[in-house]
């Protein structure tokens, strides 16, 4: 499901840019600070509603304006899918789909779902939890229906639940019915993340062994709570201490995909080279496991790929990119560096884009 056309006002420098993308490689090349990652920032704006380098809002906006725009035509099927997208320094905002306003940014990532490989990729390996549990749940999101409706009922009943366990005083028969919910609707993700984990590694065990030579390393999924008690259990024993804390400590909230070399965590001991090719093997991995499941593509937003790695597994990504008959758009300094990776695939639709001072034009005698 490419992007056809990028249209964007406003975002950091970039105003009144509207260009056609090629359906495979789009190459985008220029110096630092022109505006190459904010192409990439308006394309995750219009499949997440925000950007990937920050939550934060009002930097996105130039600064002699009060709101930015994006507007994207996505091709689906036999069909043209409109999506837009206004965000503006009050926190006001306004998502599109085909003319029509949503409510939420989950109906644009089911529309345009993206993968980004930047620097920020490597807090899979250093970062918290939370960016694994992210990226496990990244995948069940787009292949299983009922994941959306379980994870947001796991999100109200933590709120009343914690809400509850911050009172001075509390009956456990206050508890018990939030409690029976935490239990149904955790047994229901932990099914659903451990069907796609196991599916993710069998083609990750496969993908990574031509990135990177490690024959102790190993991905496990931890569900957040010991996996030999029910959770009723966990949750009565806890309970004590869920209340000195005033939250719930386990459950599907607490999940982790533990990357380890041997018995240390992977991000201890690794390379800083290793950890480029292993982080852009799990995206790699994860967009072709998406492709495999659901007959779709993701849109690849590689940022500054020649800065992350060497030429030779640049190529090993081309052609994974490339099996996944997928919509890439890869940013760098020198062109003659980014044309060189796709040398050896000379008939795979490309363009050239050239970006200079917030300006983006197709550049000259490209394959277009």
């Amino acid at each position: 499901m490419p992007l056809q056309r990028l249209a964007v006002n406003s975002l950091r420098n970039l105003n009144a840019v509207d260009i056609h993308l090629s359906n495979r490689i789009n190459l985008f090349y220029g110096q630092n600070g022109s505006g190459k990652t904010s192409v990439l920032e308006a394309v995750s704006v219009l499949g997440l509603g925000r950007s990937f380098r920050s939550h934060k809002l009002k930097p996105l906006i130039s600064t002699e304006d009060d709101h930015f725009t994006v507007f994207g035509a996505v091709h689906e099927s036999d069909l043209l899918r409109k999506v837009g997208v206004m965000r503006s320094r009050s926190g006001d905002s306004l998502f599109k789909l085909d003319g029509e306003p949503v409510s939420t940014a989950s109906a644009l990532a089911e529309c345009l779902p993206v993968q980004v490989i930047n620097a920020q990729t490597f807090q899979l390996l250093e970062g918290s939890p939370k960016q694994r549990r992210q990226f496990i749940d990244w995948l069940v999101f787009h292949v299983e229906p009922e994941f959306l409706s379980a994870w947001k009922g796991l999100q109200r009943c933590l709120k009343h639940r914690n809400s509850l366990l911050r009172r001075d005083r509390i009956a456990a028969a206050e508890l018990a019915p939030w409690d029976l919910e935490l239990c149904l609707l955790a047994e229901k993700i932990d099914s659903l993340r451990e069907s796609r984990i196991q599916q993710f590694l069998s083609v990750f065990e496969t993908l990574v062994a031509e990135f990177i030579a490690l024959d102790d390393l190993k991905l496990s999924y931890q569900r957040g709570w010991d996996r030999d008690t029910p959770l009723q259990e966990v949750l009565a024993e806890t309970i004590e201490r869920d209340s000195r804390q005033g939250f719930t400590y386990a459950g599907p909230h607490r999940a982790d995909l533990r990357i380890m070399v041997g018995k240390q965590l992977a991000a201890d001991v690794l390379s800083r080279g290793q950890q480029k090719l292993l982080v852009c093997a799990l995206r790699i991995a994860q967009g072709y496991v998406f492709s495999q499941q659901t007959q779709r593509s993701c849109v690849f937003l590689i940022d500054d790929l020649p800065a992350e790695l060497d030429s030779d597994f640049q190529s090993i990504m081309a052609r994974w990119l490339l099996k996944m008959d997928c919509q890439v758009l890869i940013t760098g300094v020198d062109r003659d560096t980014l044309e060189s990776v796709w040398a050896e695939h000379p008939t795979v639709d490309r363009k050239v884009f050239h970006v200079e001072h917030g300006r983006v034009v197709v550049a000259d005698g490209e394959n277009t």
